[in-house]
């Protein structure tokens, strides 16, 4: 991954400062087959993803939603976690210009806020949000949600492969810019709980405790329609679990 953009380092933000060096640490790292393409959104679709830290991102909050990485209709396109697009333009209110990546595939275009395809994991998360708090302000004032790992990884089918799955060396490696990230988050934003969209999220989540012995750990149904409970009401579902946990 090159940055051509060559953005500068922005005014300070404690959480604009750790996606910066989240960004120009990932940046060099180069993976091995059978994935032959990565999108960084912190790099080409920075401009909304900046919008979204400094407008929604500063604390303390009680609690921070983890996701896991971009999916290709949503944050690879926006910048924003779990980036719907209707969600992102019409409730959030941001839009912002996204360049092209460096190495697109043919098969998943980065149109940026032209996208047409729609997120449905973004769709139901956020919509799930703006039917129990309105705006997107009250939603955020107490809540925040982030992303463990920023890189889409593709395969040359252009099927998505999960940092999961990665061979351990680069795992390593991504983990560990990933985990300072997160450690960052936590610390800017001094949440009560930190919940996990899904079990690979809470996976991240846990390995924060020992940094942060306050702080409590939850997990809600990830959103996927490639999840057969998600597509039972999946609304309700995290609804209960989040109410369950004491979150809400």
């Amino acid at each position: 991954m090159v940055n051509e953009y060559h953005l500068p380092m922005p005014a300070t933000h404690p959480l604009v400062t750790a996606a910066h060096t989240l960004r120009e640490t990932l940046q060099p790292l180069r993976f091995g087959v059978p994935i032959t393409h990565v999108y960084d959104p912190l790099d080409y679709a920075w401009a909304p993803h900046e919008v979204y830290l400094r407008r929604f991102g500063s604390g303390p909050k009680k609690v921070v939603l983890l996701g896991m990485n971009p999916g290709p209709w949503g944050m690879a396109q926006t910048g924003v976690p779990f980036g719907e697009i209707a969600a992102v333009r019409d409730w959030m209110g941001i839009t912002g210009p996204v360049q092209r990546p460096v190495n697109e595939h043919k098969k998943r275009p980065i149109l940026g806020f032209e996208t047409t395809q729609s997120e449905v994991s973004g769709r139901r998360l956020w919509g799930l949000f703006a039917e129990r708090f309105g705006s997107a302000e009250a939603f955020f004032k107490d809540h925040y949600v982030a992303n463990y790992c920023p890189l889409v990884f593709m395969e040359e089918s252009s099927r998505n492969f999960t940092p999961d799955k990665l061979p351990a060396a680069e795992l390593a490696k991504v983990e560990a810019a990933c985990d300072e990230h997160l450690r960052a988050v936590v610390a800017a934003l001094q949440p009560d709980w930190l919940i996990g969209v899904g079990g690979l999220a809470e996976a991240q989540a846990l390995k924060q405790q020992k940094h942060f012995p306050r702080l409590k750990i939850g997990r809600i149904l990830h959103p996927s329609p490639a999840s057969p409970a998600a597509n039972r009401d999946w609304a309700g579902v995290a609804a209960k679990q989040l109410t369950a946990l004491g979150v809400w």
